[in-house]
Formats: structure tokens, sequence, C-alpha cells
């Protein structure tokens, strides 16, 4: 059918109600603006919407990750050569959580990680940003060498009862099933490294070892957890969107990747 009116801020705010949105909420939001069609304002207007609907009790929550801040070995698309790898580790600004940006999270994602008052976590590769009531609980702890687990913001949001709002994007997005990931008996580990940035303002290279994250099979996880609770279809302005409880998601994938995948 054909878009008849453009969305508003307003007709985003009762959209978002009518898929089960309540003031006080605590929301994981994965995005695609672009999704939404024509918005009066744009992305602004869809955050001035979600954080109306969330009032002042509610906290809103988004991805802000930097993965290119990554060891250079590892860079595939594209890759550079091996004479330039120390170059990079030596050189790289650093992470810092006021300056950097994120990285490939989308124009909303990155929207809120500049919304006044918003906060961000410490992790130089996989941060998030929040704004609102629990933003300093949600991204206070964030462990290098837990970047998508019980110590991290993935964990806040769990511990808070909160919900998870896919717009326009699938559950290869969805950064909570990684939580489940953290949980399995003994996941795969590996060597990370990034850039961290020193108060002089220089960088300085740090590894650690943590769980290596997997979405290949999330897709497939996501469809199941979405049949066995029945969890209906919604949208946002022109955008399919699913709400979802995280507690329920990250209990249903722990046990679905302990059946489903294979063991080490």
């Amino acid at each position: 059918m054909d878009q008849l009116v453009p969305h508003t801020a307003e007709s985003l705010g009762t959209d978002l109600r009518a898929l089960g949105l309540r003031a006080g909420d605590v929301v994981l939001l994965h995005s695609s603006v672009r999704s939404l069609g024509f918005v009066v304002g744009g992305a602004q207007a869809f955050v001035q919407a979600l954080l109306g609907v969330l009032g002042p009790g509610g906290t809103l929550v988004v991805p802000a990750h930097t993965s290119d801040n990554c060891d250079p070995a590892g860079w595939r698309n594209p890759p550079v050569p091996e004479a330039w790898w120390p170059v990079i580790r030596d050189q790289a600004p650093g992470f810092d959580p006021a300056r950097t940006p994120s990285r490939w999270m989308g124009v909303i994602a990155e929207l809120v990680r500049t919304w006044p008052g918003a906060l961000r976590s410490d992790h130089p590769r996989l941060s998030f940003a929040a704004v609102g009531a629990h933003a300093a609980g949600v991204t206070g702890v964030h462990r290098v060498d837990d970047a998508l687990g019980e110590d991290s913001p993935l964990g806040a949001v769990y511990r808070l009862d909160g919900k998870v709002l896919l717009l326009g994007c699938g559950h290869d997005s969805n950064t909570s099933l990684h939580l489940a990931e953290w949980r399995q008996e003994s996941p795969p580990r590996g060597v990370n490294g990034a850039s961290i940035r020193r108060p002089d303002g220089t960088g300085k290279w740090t590894t650690w070892v943590d769980v290596i994250e997997d979405e290949e099979d999330f897709e497939r996880l996501g469809a199941d957890f979405e049949a066995a609770v029945g969890l209906p279809a919604g949208r946002v302005g022109e955008a399919p969107t699913r709400l979802m409880s995280q507690r329920a998601l990250v209990d249903f994938a722990t046990a679905w990747l302990a059946a489903n995948r294979p063991k080490a």
C-alpha cells in the first residue's frame, strides 16, 4: 500500500505504544532509519518520539560499537599490508567514549550516542550508549574481557528486565543474543586488541582474551524464538518492527545454543 501521509513524531509515538512500549521501560534498540519511510524531522523526530513514550523514568540503550578498532591482522574487508600493522597499532588515536564515533550502527544509534545527557560505556570495541533514568547503571560497568556478558550493558539490561526493539532489521543485528553465547559452558575464546586513549591524548594498544562472537545462526535462532513465544509482528512508520522481552529472548537463546551449536 502506498504511504498516504508523512510520518511524524506524534504518529511514531502512537505506533510505538501500539507495539507495546510503555513509560518507564528500558529498551535496547537496533534500527534502520531508512525503513521508517518519510519522517518529518527524520531520525531526530524518531528519537524524540521514542524518548517521549519512555518518559523520564525510561531508558533508551543503543549499540555504539567501534568494530574497526581491532587488530589489523584480522582485517579482511579490505585487508591491509602486514607492514602497516605496527603503524596502525602504535598510531591509532585510541578509543574515547566522548570523541570516538560509532561505526556501522546506523544513523539513529549515532544520534542517541550524541544526544544531550547520553552516557557511553568504555569498552574500546563494543560500547553501548544510553539516555534516561538507568543510563548510568547500564553503561557504568563494562569489563574489557566481558564485552557482551554479565558485566556488560547487555547484562545490565537483563537485570532491569528490559526489552529489545528491532526496527527494520533482523536478529542478525540482535546483540542480546550474544549474552546467551557468553553464558555457554565453554564458549570459544580468542585474543582481542584495540587502541585506548590515554589521559595525555595518545593511544595505547591493549590486548585481552574474551568470547568470540558468532552471528551466523542468529536468524534461525530468532525465528525459533518468535515461533515459540508467538511474537507478533508490528510496524512503526513503514518499518517492520518486533518488540520482545530481553530476558525471555536470552533465556531461550541460552538453551537453544546449548542444544544446537556443535560442541568444541
